[in-house]
Parts: C-alpha cells; structure tokens; sequence
C-alpha cells in the first residue's frame, strides 16, 4: 500500500493476485484502477511530485500513473523484471529488481545502474541532491555477508558494505528526514532477523531489536514521520510465527510502543504526511490466508487495540450487523480502539471466483 505524501485520504493497494485499488476517502470505498495477474511487490507515491505513483509488479515489470493512481501505464526498460522497491532523488528515480538496480529520470523509461547478479529487495535514497547517494540491499550477494550496498555518485558505481548486522537477506530500507542542522539522513535497516539504525550513511548500524524492546524477526515494513529523523514506524507478519506486529518511537529507536494490531501478521504499511499520522495497515490471518485492511490515527496517545474485536470474513466487528451487498469497508470504531477497518478486498475475489466456477460446471 501506499499514501500520497500531500492527501492523507488518497491510498492505493495492491493485490498478491494483481491488480490496483484506489481509495480517495481514507478507504470508505475503493475503485479498481488496474487489472492485472502479476502480483504488486511494491507502490509508491513520488517524494517530490505526488502526481507521480509507481507499481512493481512480479515478473511483469512496474506501471506509473502521473495523475494520482487513477490511470496507469506500463513503463519501459523493466518488462519481465520483478520490480520490488523504489526511491526517489530530485533528479532521479531509482528501483531494486530480481536484476540489480535500474534508474529512470521521470519514471517512463528506465536503464540499469548495476549489480546485475544481484537480487535488490529494498532501496533508498540517503542523498536526495547530486551526488545522490543511494544504499541498496537484497537477498543475494557476496559469501557470508549481509548483501548490502552504497554508491555516492548517483548509481555510477557501487561498493559494498560490510557492517556487523545479523540476517541474510535485507528486506526493507527506509531513509528518514534530514535532523535539524544535519547533513545525514538516518537510515532503518531490517533482515530477516532484525532491525537495525545507522546514522553514518550505512557504515555502522546499531541494532534496535537485540533488547526487550523489538522481538528478533523479519521487518519487511518501515515507515518515518515526514517532519521528524527520530519518529518511525516499523511492521512484520512474524516470518511465520507469532513475534509480528506494528511499533512505534519517537526517540530514534531507544523506546518503543507496540500498536497492538488485531492480527500480528502485518504484510503492508503505509504512513501519511501528518504531523499526527493515519498508518494505512495490512494484515494477513495464516490460518485462512484471509487478509484484511486497517487504519490507526497515531494522535500520540497510548496505543490499544480495538476492544471486542475480532476479525472476520468482512472485516467487521462480530456483534455487528452484516453490511449489505458489496459494502465491505466498513470502519471499525471504539472510543478506545485506535484501529479502523477499512475491509477486504478480498472477498469480493473470492466470490466472483466462486460464481465462475459454477457456471462453468452447468456448461
């Protein structure tokens, strides 16, 4: 998912089965906006040009829309690559592929920076003026380190780095603002066994869940306050088990408050601009594999979760009615309950799938 940087009500999502859904009322109601059968692995809304939204796809490369997310067209250069992460320069756009890293000026055409060998999972932009500074990760590289790289010139060449950080894979980088009368940007780091902080362009990484603080998983999903270095945002679906969730600091990763979600595993999270954020959530229930769709107001308070709730089929609280026809999402509301359903897409697969099947066996 994804949340335009300057219009905390306009999301789109993707589906693990293809297609783009546009919501332009916080999730009241959604429009489907691109078919497809690709998975989307990624979405991202332009730094500098909200107009500007971009779709990685599995295998099938990345789609751009240039007025918000409502119309969108394939990009060249990317076909037939899986497209898994972007990041955005004034000057430049960069993305992680199954086949290194590509860059493109406005998004519609795209070139190869590199590390062709190598596997990008995840991307960012720590120098947003030239020499841009890129760092990128991934899931394969050199033998017995973490597969992690820097290039200070814009993608022109690449060294990798080789700081003290457990995992074997990196699957999520997020590069936060500029602290004041600062020049580097902090940099959040997750593997698939922890979370980790550098402050010095990603030579050195301090781990922020080697403690009480964090459980020891994978962390696929970071997202920072656009105003505040030291305010993020970290998710995981638990690599499986039962250690996934959503936290929160406001102190660079010294404390954290778990948001208690109401299922653990969280598969997408999405930060809007506010000074008091709405977190757009995805959460994923393994033992139906139904996923649905969730938004908490952080207003700074203590984080609960929802009292009485229990995810269903619908996405509404058990002791409520059934909402009628197509209107799925519904949101949750409580006094105490940060978190709002937003409903499931899902569903609505689902029962068309159903409907196919059936008539195909009167034929």
């Amino acid at each position: 998912m994804a949340v335009d940087p300057v219009n905390d009500h306009a999301v789109i999502a993707g589906g693990g089965q293809g297609g783009l859904y546009r919501s332009a009322d916080g999730g009241a109601a959604w429009t489907q906006v691109q078919r497809g059968n690709a998975a989307v692995l990624s979405i991202a809304y332009s730094t500098f040009n909200p107009t500007v939204v971009l779709a990685g796809t599995r295998g099938a490369g990345a789609l751009m829309s240039t007025d918000g997310g409502v119309k969108w067209s394939a990009v060249a250069g990317l076909e037939g690559r899986d497209v898994r992460a972007f990041g955005f320069a004034r000057t430049m756009i960069v993305a992680g592929t199954d086949h290194g890293v590509y860059s493109s000026d406005t998004g519609a055409t795209w070139t190869s920076l590199g590390l062709t060998t190598s596997g990008i999972d995840a991307i960012a932009v720590a120098a947003v003026n030239p020499p841009v500074r890129i760092v990128a990760g991934g899931d394969s590289g050199p033998s017995g380190t973490v597969p992690l790289w820097t290039s200070a010139d814009a993608g022109a060449t690449w060294t990798a780095l080789k700081p003290a950080i457990s995992g074997s894979i990196v699957t999520k980088i997020a590069a936060g603002p500029l602290p004041p009368n600062g020049t580097i940007r902090p940099l959040v780091l997750g593997t698939n066994t922890g979370l980790f902080l550098s402050q010095d362009n990603g030579t050195t990484f301090t781990s922020l869940s080697s403690g009480a603080l964090l459980p020891s998983t994978d962390y696929t999903q970071v997202g920072f306050t656009a105003a505040h270095f030291d305010r993020f945002y970290v998710a995981s679906d638990g690599g499986g088990g039962e250690s996934g969730g959503i936290w929160a600091t406001g102190d660079s990763g010294q404390h954290f408050s778990s948001l208690r979600p109401p299922l653990q595993a969280v598969t997408a999270l999405a930060v809007s601009g506010d000074e008091q954020p709405i977190l757009y959530v995805a959460t994923f229930r393994p033992s139906d594999h139904a996923v649905f769709l969730w938004s908490y107001h952080d207003t700074g308070g203590t984080p609960q979760q929802p009292l009485g709730v229990t995810p269903t089929a619908s996405g509404v609280r058990p002791h409520s009615p059934q909402p009628s026809g197509f209107d799925l999402f519904k949101w949750l509301s409580s006094a105490q309950a940060p978190y709002i359903a937003l409903g499931v897409i899902a569903l609505a697969v689902v029962v068309l799938a159903v409907v196919s099947q059936l008539r195909s066996r009167r034929r």
